[in-house]
């Protein structure tokens, strides 16, 4: 929805296109600033991806064969 709004905010502003859609201008505007500063992101937001890169690694190491619950474990 963010990309949405940011390809029509020329035309007719963030505050009437979020009027229409169900999201607040102030989340909106929070996503922004999260992707220009990832420092701004949650703690879980950022442990998630340090996770991502360790379970992408141990599914490779094992021939890409692990399913969800052997992962987990």
């Amino acid at each position: 929805m963010v990309a949405f709004i940011d390809d029509h905010r020329h035309d007719y502003g963030v505050e009437p296109i979020c009027d229409a859609l169900p999201i607040a201008p102030a989340t909106s505007y929070a996503c922004k600033a999260r992707a220009v500063d990832p420092d701004r992101r949650s703690r879980r937001a950022k442990r998630d991806d340090e996770l991502r890169e360790h379970i992408a690694r141990l599914w490779k190491a094992h021939f890409c064969v692990y399913g969800v619950r052997t992962v987990w474990r």
